[in-house]
């Protein structure tokens, strides 16, 4: 089987694709999230920091975001702690070459390292399983948090730019960042070897 048989056959079973990390799941998301999906994410903070989630956020743009998240142009997981829904993170590829990964959490989950945990998960699905050899991503210049995120789990700055925020009805800065598959596997790689060595 080739890499794209694998990815179309991915893309065909996408609602049963389930990553895990040493303290999460990240599945697919359910009709049943919505209510929790829109607790969490009507929430200012998270929609000035994000490019499609409105602000406000109910229960009919949750449901929306459910069934789009199987979508050919959308890779998406809700990301859940001990079964409990904490946020959210995917892969986009509207418009964007290479993919775009995207990820936000509630802001009482804020500061524990699940962000770099999903992302970490969801890099290892692009390149081993989806077979992407790029991705980027881009944060808010006035989100150092989300910076953080990326350069942890090896983006590099390549520019500056605008990006169009619905909550805010208008374009804002950001930095852009990319990661190739082979810096990847090196940082993988060394991260063994110092935990073994």
């Amino acid at each position: 089987m080739t890499l794209l048989e694998l990815s179309q056959d991915i893309l065909r079973e996408r609602s049963t694709v389930v990553l895990e990390t040493e303290r999460l799941t990240l599945r697919a998301p359910k009709l049943e999230d919505a209510k929790t999906i829109a607790k969490l994410a009507n929430d200012r903070r998270i929609a000035e920091n994000t490019a499609r989630i409105p602000h406000p956020y109910g229960l009919a743009d949750a449901k929306q975001f459910i069934a789009q998240a199987t979508g050919r142009d959308e890779f998406a997981f809700v990301i859940t702690l001990s079964d409990a829904v904490i946020g959210a993170c995917g892969l986009s590829t509207m418009g964007a070459q290479p993919p775009e990964v995207g990820y936000w959490l509630g802001a009482r989950y804020w500061g524990k390292g699940y962000a770099t945990e999903a992302l970490r998960a969801l890099i290892d699905f692009a390149f081993e399983h989806l077979g992407y050899e790029l991705l980027q991503g881009s944060a808010r210049v006035t989100n150092p948090a989300s910076r953080r995120v990326l350069e942890k789990c090896g983006f590099q700055w390549t520019s500056a730019g605008l990006c169009r925020v619905q909550a805010l009805a208008s374009s804002v800065p950001v930095d852009r960042f990319q990661l190739d598959r082979r810096l990847w596997t090196s940082l993988k790689s060394w991260g063994r070897t110092r935990r073994t060595g």
